[in-house]
């Protein structure tokens, strides 16, 4: 079994050191018996690779970067909205989960278009507001027994209507605007969060959740094998990654 992971703008969307992501699910997949294959899709590469991907990430950046992110999207953006709404997997964190709304509302007053694939917008509060900024800690209904952590930076406040399709529930932190408590989106098997870290090294769970979900989707879509078939894949021993997620715990 092998598995494409599409790593969208490496070269434009990596500003915080989120290409550890990129790490931890190669590296858990091949712990799997799983054989993954980077593929790095950028502003030169063609759009319709997007569509043979298993598992697609996009991490963050600043204006300048997102806004040529932002204007190649507008064709690379179709193909990124069937992918999720076809069920694949995705992580995709801070400028990459706004760019998946409705838009952007700058301080100034301009709109910046997202592909409308997330029932959501983001607006900047204006420079005076303080930027969201420290160490976080979420709890999830998808992973019902353990706390998540991470570290948030980011000055736009994400809203949306029904609660439901958040992510987590912030416990220490400020999540998606600092009023609601709620962190991140998730729709089909996509996650937008603002959790920095990275996060998946830090939540091997939710690494593990993707390449499951990935290998899922890949069985059913490229195989013909329907979910009644189980997936048997090699279990990893995760207790060094919780001492070291309990100790962030502990001090917060």
């Amino acid at each position: 079994m092998y598995i494409n992971i599409g790593w969208l703008y490496p070269d434009l969307m990596n500003t915080y050191g989120d290409r550890g992501n990129i790490i931890a699910l190669s590296y858990r997949a091949k712990i799997m018996g799983i054989e993954p294959t980077v593929n790095k899709i950028s502003i030169n590469e063609p759009a319709d690779l997007i569509s043979k991907m298993d598992i697609i990430f996009m991490g963050g950046a600043q204006d300048k970067q997102q806004e040529i992110v932002n204007k190649d999207l507008k064709i690379k953006g179709v193909y990124l909205k069937k992918a999720i709404n076809d069920g694949v997997p995705g992580l995709y964190v801070c400028g990459a989960y706004q760019f998946l709304g409705k838009y952007y509302k700058e301080a100034n007053g301009n709109i910046i278009d997202g592909i409308g694939v997330f029932d959501l917008y983001t607006e900047s509060p204006g420079p005076d507001v303080p930027r969201c900024i420290g160490n976080i800690v979420i709890e999830s209904k998808l992973f019902p027994k353990i706390k998540l952590v991470g570290f948030e930076n980011h000055g736009g406040r994400t809203y949306f209507a029904n609660k439901k399709q958040a992510f987590a529930t912030v416990i220490n932190g400020y999540g998606n605007n600092g009023e609601d408590k709620t962190e991140g989106f998730f729709y089909k098997n996509s996650f937008g969060t603002y959790l920095h870290g990275p996060i998946l090294p830090k939540n091997p769970e939710l690494a593990d959740y993707l390449i499951k979900k990935a290998v899922e989707h890949k069985m059913i879509n490229n195989v013909g094998v329907g979910r009644d078939r189980p997936i048997k894949l090699k279990r990893i021993d995760n207790t060094w990654e919780n001492k070291a997620r309990d100790f962030v715990i502990s001090k917060l």
